[in-house]
């Protein structure tokens, strides 16, 4: 295949971009490869796999034993017939955050230029119900490399395992993808991070990007710091999960941390991972998760006792309301 897109990737780097997975991400990978989900969120999608909730502070796609998902082509967006799209079957010319990206000063997400994963809308399942936030970035570790994406569009269906043209040319670059025609091997990860931190916002990357490479790079570093903040404990040696959530998503019990202000709640960094306060590793209790000024409750940073909801304060140590 000689597409636009991959000739742009080959003159501009990109490949670059990818990296070897980290150790932490590879222990999840190999660890929740075998056997099935444990924690369901959604039934089971017409290729077998499972939105799935086993591993701490984050949502995955789960297939049966020995799988996770293969990735179909999606083209939605501006310019949904162009290049390596123009076969597609059910192209459509929108994609569900349009509004929001508007504000980012495109008219919408070009699957041509940004690597985006489509998530199943509810009632097969609520991704915002349990903290995916739209547009937020999310890793996918195909190919035996990592690469970064953003929750950029929804599938009414029960079809799981979707990703633009462009994320799908970047994980698999041989294999000819187009809008017909995708990856059927089901040994794709798709991870989503929860929690208000995993979105970059207007300013956080490059909207008006021309092409992949520079819309990947400019996601990249978000990318892997939440990466590093997936915790070592993945499930393996008869060992349960701490809780999927906290207050500072992210850094709950099992993120790797360098001190304690790197931890959410009253954890501590322990051999640098966030780890209960107390005797026994009794884990103490979430704080609520709302409060009436979203993104201001415990455990949200902070430079004054402005920036808290309700009768939150700032604690000047850590920088976070409590």
């Amino acid at each position: 295949m000689h597409s636009s897109t991959l000739l742009t990737l080959l003159a501009t780097g990109t490949t670059s971009l990818a990296y070897t997975i980290p150790a932490n991400l590879q222990a999840i990978y190999n660890a929740h490869k075998a056997g099935t989900c444990s924690k369901p969120l959604s039934g089971t999608s017409s290729s077998g796999a499972v939105f799935c909730a086993d591993i701490p502070n984050a949502i995955f796609l789960k297939g049966s034993n020995g799988n996770y998902d293969n990735m179909d082509v999606d083209c939605d967006g501006a310019d949904d017939k162009a290049g390596d799209c123009s076969n597609d079957p059910t192209g459509y010319g929108e994609t569900a955050f349009k509004d929001t990206v508007q504000t980012y000063g495109i008219s919408d997400l070009n699957a041509n230029i940004h690597p985006y994963v489509v998530v199943n809308e509810p009632p097969y399942f609520d991704a915002e119900h349990y903290g995916l936030k739209p547009l937020s970035v999310m890793a996918v570790v195909c190919n035996n490399q990592v690469w970064y994406g953003i929750w950029g569009d929804t599938n009414t269906e029960p079809t799981t395992g979707e990703a633009s043209i462009s994320l799908a040319q970047l994980c698999f670059p041989n294999e000819g993808l187009n809008g017909d025609f995708g990856h059927g091997t089901k040994d794709v990860l798709y991870i989503g991070f929860l929690g208000d931190n995993t979105v970059p916002g207007k300013t956080g990357a490059k909207w008006n990007a021309k092409n992949v490479s520079d819309f990947e790079a400019s996601i990249k570093a978000m990318g892997d710091r939440l990466v590093q903040g997936l915790g070592s404990n993945n499930g393996g040696g008869g060992t349960n999960p701490p809780p999927p959530t906290c207050s500072w998503a992210g850094h709950c019990i099992g993120a790797s941390c360098g001190s304690d202000d790197d931890c959410s709640d009253d954890y501590v960094c322990s051999s640098g991972k966030c780890a209960a306060n107390g005797s026994g590793g009794t884990t103490p209790p979430p704080p609520p998760p709302t409060c009436s000024w979203a993104g201001h409750c415990i455990g949200a940073s902070c430079g004054s006792d402005d920036d808290c909801s309700d009768d939150y304060v700032c604690k000047s140590a850590t920088q976070n309301c409590i």
